[in-house]
C-alpha cells in the first residue's frame, strides 16, 4: 500500500500538466510535523515555517503550475538539519543526494518519523521525574485510603520486617558455609571478623527484600506493600534460579576443560547460550530430567571444542564424571549450587546497599562468567525495591521504629535511604 501511494504520487507529478494535489497534502503534513518538533520558546522558527510553507500561497502556485518542489524540499531539509538530534544528521545528509522528488519526499517522511520518536523520547525523559513523583504520591494516597478502611492492612508487612530483623539479630551460622557469609563483598575481611554492626533500617529492609526472592508460593502472608510487585518478584526469582544453575554449570565445566577453553570468550558465550536455551525446559519438565539433557549437551560442546582446538579430548571416565556432576546440579542441596546461590544473594544484598556498579567491582568467585547477567538482574531488583521504598517508606519507618532501638533508627526516614 505504501508503494502504491508513492507510485500514484509519481504519476500525478509526471502528468502534463503536473497534478500537485497529493504533493500539497504531503507538504501540509510535513509542515505540521516540523511545527510539532519546535519547543514553546522557538517562536521565530515557528513564524519562519508558517511563512515558508504557507499552504494558501503554495496552493495558488500549484494552480498556476509554478510550485517549486525542489526549492521547498531544500528548505525542508535545511530545517530538518536544524531541528534533528545529532544522531539523525547522517540520515538527513543522505537525503540531500536524492534528486527524484518522489523518493526525496518518501525519505523525508521516513526521517521525520524518526525525529518525532526522538522528540517523544526526549519529552518522556524530561518529564520522568515529575511523572515518577506523581506516581509515588498517587500509589501512597491509594494505599492510605485502603489503610483507613482496613487498619490491619499492614499486619503481614510488619511480620515480614520482624522476621528480617530477627534473622539479622540471630548468631551467625558456623561451618563452611559461614565463610562465604563472612566474606561478603559489602565488607572487608577485617570488618567481617569484628563484632556485627547494630541493625539499621537499611539492613533490615535489604534482608526483607532478599527474603522475597525465597518466598514460599504457598505462603499467603505476603507483605501488603508489595502485592502489586509480586509477579515481578517471581520473575526475578526465576531469573535468579536460572543464573544459579548457569553459573554452577560453568563452574563445574571449567574444572574439567581447563583454562584454555574458558579463556575464550567465544566458547563461554556459546556455552552460555546453549545452557540457557536448554534451561527453558525446566518450565515444562522436572529439573532432574531436563538437567540430564543440559549435562549431555554441555559435555558434547566441550568435547567438540577441545577437538577443534587440537587438544586432548575428555576421556570416557572424565566425560561420565562431568555429566554426573552437572546432573547433580539439579538438586538444590548440591554443594556447588548452594555456594553459587549464596554468593548471588550476597551480590544482590550489596546492590541494595552500594549500588550495582560498585557491587560488580568485586564479584565473589564463580560469578565473573555471568557478570553481564548479574548486572541486569541487580538493576531490575534495585529499581523495583527503590520505587517500593519511595512509595511505602513512611510506613516502613513507623514499623521499624517499633522493632529497632531509637539509637539505631536515628530518626532516619526510610524513604530517604
Amino acid at each position: 500500500m505504501h508503494d502504491a501511494f508513492w507510485d500514484h504520487l509519481k504519476e500525478r507529478l509526471s502528468a502534463t500538466p503536473p497534478d500537485f494535489s497529493c504533493a500539497l497534502e504531503l507538504l501540509k503534513e510535513i509542515k505540521e510535523i516540523l511545527l510539532s518538533l519546535l519547543l514553546p520558546r522557538q517562536n521565530r522558527l515557528r513564524s519562519e515555517i508558517e511563512e515558508a510553507l504557507d499552504m494558501d500561497l503554495l496552493t495558488q502556485e500549484a494552480e498556476h503550475g509554478a510550485l517549486n518542489v525542489p526549492h521547498l524540499s531544500k528548505y525542508i531539509l535545511n530545517m530538518m538539519t536544524l531541528l534533528c538530534a545529532p544522531v539523525r544528521d547522517e540520515a538527513v545528509q543522505k537525503l540531500e543526494n536524492i534528486s527524484d522528488p518522489v523518493w526525496l519526499l518518501r525519505g523525508i517522511f521516513q526521517v521525520l518519523g524518526l525525529m518525532k520518536m526522538d522528540m517523544v523520547n526526549y519529552t518522556i525523559q524530561s518529564l520522568q521525574p515529575q511523572l515518577q513523583e506523581h506516581s509515588i504520591q498517587y500509589e501512597r494516597a491509594k494505599f492510605q485510603d485502603l489503610l483507613n478502611k482496613q487498619p490491619s492492612l499492614l499486619d503481614h508487612t510488619a511480620r515480614w520486617l520482624t522476621r528480617a530483623a530477627a534473622q539479622l539479630s540471630a548468631p551467625p551460622p558456623s561451618g563452611p558455609d559461614a565463610a562465604d557469609a563472612a566474606s561478603s563483598p559489602c565488607s572487608s575481611p577485617g570488618e567481617a571478623a569484628s563484632s556485627p554492626e547494630p541493625l539499621s533500617p537499611t539492613m533490615v529492609l535489604s534482608q526483607g527484600f532478599l527474603n522475597l526472592l525465597l518466598w514460599d508460593p504457598e505462603d499467603d502472608e505476603f507483605p501488603e506493600t508489595l502485592l502489586t510487585d509480586r509477579a515481578r518478584l517471581q520473575e526475578l526469582e526465576a531469573q535468579l534460579r536460572q543464573l544459579t544453575i548457569l553459573a554452577s554449570v560453568l563452574l563445574v565445566s571449567s574444572s574439567f576443560s581447563g583454562s584454555v577453553l574458558f579463556g575464550s570468550p567465544q566458547f563461554v558465550d556459546k556455552l552460555k547460550r546453549v545452557t540457557r536455551a536448554l534451561l527453558e525446559e525446566f518450565k515444562s519438565r522436572p529439573e532432574e530430567e531436563a538437567m540430564l539433557t543440559v549435562s549431555e549437551q554441555v559435555a558434547q560442546e566441550i568435547h567438540q571444542s577441545l577437538k577443534n582446538m587440537g587438544l586432548a579430548a575428555l576421556s570416557s571416565d572424565n566425560t561420565a564424571s562431568l555429566i554426573g556432576q552437572l546432573q547433580d546440579v539439579a538438586r538444590k542441596e548440591n554443594c556447588v549450587r548452594s555456594v553459587i546461590d549464596q554468593r548471588i544473594h550476597l551480590f544482590l544484598k550489596c546492590c541494595l546497599v552500594l549500588g550495582v556498579q560498585r557491587s560488580l567491582l568485586d564479584l565473589p568467585g564463580g560469578l565473573t562468567l555471568i557478570e553481564a547477567e548479574l548486572a541486569e538482574l541487580g538493576q531490575k531488583f534495585v529499581s523495583l525495591t527503590h520505587h517500593n521504598q519511595q512509595v511505602f517508606g513512611p510506613y516502613y519507618t513507623e514499623i521499624l521504629k517499633s522493632l529497632l532501638p531509637p539509637a539505631q533508627v536515628l530518626e532516619t526516614e526510610v524513604a530517604s535511604l
